[in-house]
């Protein structure tokens, strides 16, 4: 008795059947324009395109255009390639266009479907970004559909690592660009820390397909793009916090050594503010638990963890001053390697060596948030239909079953499950050796290159040939894959390898009469092509008759996903096939699962040894399994999105303001409001509302408006004047701070004063940028353990990330305001001695004699007209050796001694 829905879909179909049903039309649409574009000259396909352009500019939507675009794209394949397209390509094609993932199986031509949806949104002219899984893949399509684009009069480019700026610009501003998932992502990171428009990249992000999508948006959406470089030296934070931790007792702090961790105490906690605030590190009203002590609470614990937890001449020894650590495995020291997030900072400051700055991180973004920011997105693969759910809840990309051109004649077997790794390993060699003999392909998939290695050394035993896939070599892999259809061909590769590049029954043409010409390029191309077609075609059929490509698989994966790709591999375009999963009850799923139970069983049934249970109650329970692993690393991913969704609001808000500042000619009204916002902070917190005016504060006031506005006037005075309140006081210093610039842009010329407001805007958000996502990578290192007081840690890291986010934008408006209204011209002179006094100084911090600093030859410009550098005076009576003539600064106040350096990081540094 069929069940309620069963009998539902028998009636309505399923929800992929009616999508499939509701294109058909459109099929038949451009099916029917075959015949009109047939006749067609090559410069009436390339005319067509310029027509259509036209058509898109003038208001026509690309759904209208769709059925003249494929017939179009169709015809330039065919004479390109001499490929004509299925209908079932078009139908992909139009799911893409959609906006969905088209699932089509290996073989079914999936780098040609893409061509038709990237040539339809091309025509836009907002570009169309195709991504790759690697560089070989994104080079040989681009070459390859380049030919198709250059039928139709688009021009195709391609982007990799380590290309010249120039060429990368020229492949940018192609109709399409094909490039790597890491390239497109870090290309993103470098456009929005550059300082010209012209220097940009990626103009749009209008539309990308997204070939092998659940690669790239699910077995690598963990992975975060990161852009680091050297952090400022803080030498003087670790040394300081390192005097604290010695002092701690027992009773501060608790270990457990089994976690490998170690946490304050109540007491501790407070004996640390104290300690702190002793030494200037926390101000007298601050606590441990402000969002402004992160920074130092995630150094107080990586400290702590230094002197607790990792002992000398164990987990690390001291050479030739510096700490090398020691792998706790094989007892091997790592040279070069550090730990990360300031912990071998705190290991150098222990042990009183050179402490070395750590990298910081200056952009970053997570591959679902880097796909998510095209206002289309669509993907290829031949196996999402598992992942559909996590597609559609984090992308809104909808998931389709594209028919296959041809009728599947695979036959997938059941598995074969055995009480021991040696037992299974002996079928599999059977099986190989006894597909090998009657001349059938066989593609062994494994999980690792370790097993991978184990059944080649087997295999040789046997003297039976085989290559093994090594996924490190590109170009080598797809030349592996390519030959893995050949006539009693065994190939061995882990079940991610040779992604891209088809298997065909009897060896692959193409590559064949590449071979062919490289060894003999005085060759004619065609007649080579003729006799590899005919040889191929004789063993094409020796290969069918033996029974197609035999995939053997030595272990199910974690993810229905990876099994069924590699399934996938046999049985392309109605080929015949065979695929079979060897199990044993050692393989890591099959013992999380509670083999040991099954063992037990088996053992009472009086299993033999050799012997195999084969069922398909097996196969259901084991795919139960892997829906439950999937499931656990989708809450994990959804999880890890969560909060960086928290960073990447915050990111977009700053690269979309960096954007409007680049493309904007004039960002002197940005100055502006900045300048204004700083004045009404000063008043609001120096003359705070509702107040009399002897509570008023205007010493401080008159110390910020020097600092902050580079203005002196008369605060004091106005404020002692009769019927003043603050509301004049405000009108007052707005006036001189705009008359003050004023003179400023006149002295400069106003040209030179727009550049120097452009380029310190900029650098300005870099700055404030690179140290809010470091005090965001320490809250949430710091985050989870609010857990404990049953506070959601999510809800937290929101709270306190967009407070500090609401900080950053505040010390923002102060650091463009100060910059700027200090910034003078400097003489050449200046420029001479300022830079003499750089070049001493580097030669110092690099342990080299004063006299290495070279001599600035007059006329050499040390800084550039855009920007000039802004250094103040020394305070009056300044002595560099006599610390009672520096007067009182507070540790964020400006350096006496003209450096333009904050006091603590100047001459208040700390010993």
């Amino acid at each position: 008795m069929l069940g309620i829905g069963t009998l539902a879909k028998k009636v309505f179909g399923t929800p992929n059947d009616r999508r499939i049903k509701a294109v058909r039309p459109l099929v038949d649409k451009i099916n029917a324009l075959e015949a009109d574009f047939e006749p067609l000259s090559d410069d009436d396909l390339k005319a067509k395109t310029q027509e259509l352009i036209k058509r898109a500019s003038d208001g026509e939507s690309l759904d209208d255009l769709l059925p003249e675009a494929f017939a179009n794209c169709r015809e330039a394949a065919k004479r390109a390639l001499g490929l004509r397209a299925f209908d079932t390509q078009l139908m992909g094609a139009i799911f893409l266009h959609q906006g969905n993932i088209a699932e089509q199986k290996t073989g079914e031509g999936k780098t040609l479907t893409a061509t038709f949806a990237a040539y339809l949104n091309a025509l836009s002219g907002k570009g169309v970004h195709v991504v790759t899984v690697n560089e070989y893949l994104a080079k040989r399509d681009a070459e390859w559909m380049g030919k198709v684009y250059g039928a139709l009069g688009m021009k195709a480019g391609v982007i990799w690592s380590e290309m010249p700026a120039d060429e990368k610009l020229a492949a940018y501003e192609s109709d399409i660009t094909f490039g790597t998932n890491n390239e497109f992502g870090f290309d993103y990171l470098r456009d929005n820390m550059k300082s010209e428009l012209k220097d940009v990249f990626q103009k749009h992000h209008y539309f990308a397909i997204v070939d092998e999508v659940d690669s790239i948006l699910i077995d690598e959406a963990r992975t975060p793009l990161i852009i680091s470089g050297m952090a400022q030296d803080r030498s003087d934070l670790y040394q300081t916090i390192d005097t604290v931790i010695p002092q701690l007792t027992d009773e501060h702090y608790t270990i457990d050594e089994k976690q490998r961790s170690v946490t304050f105490t109540d007491e501790g906690n407070e004996f640390l503010e104290d300690q702190l605030k002793a030494r200037g590190m926390l101000e007298e009203d601050q606590t441990l638990y402000d969002p402004e002590s992160t920074t130092i609470v995630h150094h107080v614990n990586q400290s702590l963890r230094a002197h607790k937890l990792f002992q000398k001449d164990k987990d690390y020894i001291v050479r030739d001053g510096s700490v090398v650590l020691v792998d706790e495995f094989t007892g091997r020291m790592m040279p070069g390697r550090r730990l990360s997030d300031g912990l071998h900072q705190a290991i150098e400051a222990k042990e009183g060596v050179q402490i070395k700055p750590e990298n910081v991180t200056m952009a970053s973004v997570t591959f679902q948030n880097y796909f998510r920011l095209y206002d289309k997105l669509a993907g290829m693969t031949g196996t999402a239909i598992t992942e559909a759910e996590e597609f559609q809840e984090i992308y809104g990309l909808g998931v389709v079953e594209v028919p296959t051109n041809l009728p599947i004649s695979r036959v997938d077997e059941d598995d074969q499950v055995y009480r021991t790794a040696v037992e299974k390993y002996e079928a599999m060699i059977a099986e190989i050796k006894k597909a090998h003999e009657k001349g059938q392909p066989v593609l062994v998939g494994t999980t690792s290159i370790e097993k991978s290695e184990m059944l080649s050394q087997m295999l040789k035993k046997e003297s039976i040939p085989h290559n093994v896939l090594n996924a490190r070599h590109h170009e080598q892999e797809a030349k592996i894959i390519a030959e893995a259809g050949r006539l009693g061909a065994v190939t061995i590769a882990t079940n991610m390898a040779g992604r891209g590049t088809d298997i065909q029954l009897g060896g692959n043409v193409e590559m064949k009469v590449l071979e062919a010409l490289t060894e003999n390029p005085e060759a004619d191309p065609e007649l080579l092509r003729a006799e590899e077609e005919a040889k191929h075609a004789a063993e094409k059929q020796k290969v069918l008759e033996a029974g197609g490509l035999c995939v053997i698989a030595s272990e199910r994966h974690e993810s229905r996903r990876i099994d069924n790709q590699l399934r996938g591999r046999s049985g392309r375009q109605g080929d015949p096939g065979r695929t079979v999963f060897f199990l044993s009850l050692e393989d890591d799923l099959m013992r999380i699962f509670g083999s040991e139970r099954l063992d037990k069983v088996l053992k009472t049934l009086g299993m033999k040894e050799g012997e195999a249970i084969v069922h398909p109650w097996v196969n259901k329970s084991l795919e139960r399994a892997q829906a439950k692993v999937e499931g656990r690393h989708f809450d994990a991913r959804k999880q890890l999105l969560k909060f960086d969704d928290v960073m990447n609001d915050q990111r977009k808000v700053i690269f979309r303001q960096r954007r409007e500042i680049m493309e904007a000619e004039d960002v002197s009204e940005i100055a502006a409001d900045m300048r204004n916002q700083v004045i009404d902070d000063l008043i609001d917190e120096f003359m705070p509302p509702k107040t009399y005016a002897e509570q008023w504060d205007t010493e401080g006031l008159y110390a910020q408006v020097i600092e902050k506005l580079g203005i002196d006037v008369p605060v004091m005075e106005w404020a002692a004047e009769d019927g003043v309140d603050d509301d004049e006081i405000r009108e007052r210093l707005a006036k001189a701070a705009d008359e003050h610039m004023a003179k400023k842009a006149a002295s400069f010329g106003v040209e030179q004063m727009r550049t120097i407001e452009k380029q310190v805007l900029l650098d300005t958000i870099d700055t404030n940028w690179r140290e809010h996502l470091l005090t965001l990578e320490h809250l949430r290192s710091v985050i989870g353990f609010r857990g404990y007081a049953q506070r959601d840690p999510l809800n937290e890291y929101k709270n306190e990330g967009f407070q500090l986010f609401q900080s950053m934008l505040d010390s923002l408006r102060e650091g463009v305001t100060q910059k700027l209204a200090h910034v003078r011209i400097v003489s050449e002179e200046e420029q001479r001695r300022m830079l003499q006094q750089l070049f001493a100084q580097q030669a110092q911090e690099a342990g080299q004699p004063m006299a290495a600093a070279q001599p600035v030859p007059a006329g050499a410009e040390a800084a550039s007209p855009a920007q000039p550098a802004a250094v103040d005076q020394p305070a009056v009576g300044f002595v560099e050796d006599d610390p009672s003539t520096w007067g009182n600064p507070g540790r964020n106040e400006k350096c006496p001694c003209g450096s333009g350096k904050k006091f603590k990081h100047c001459h208040g540094r700390l010993a």
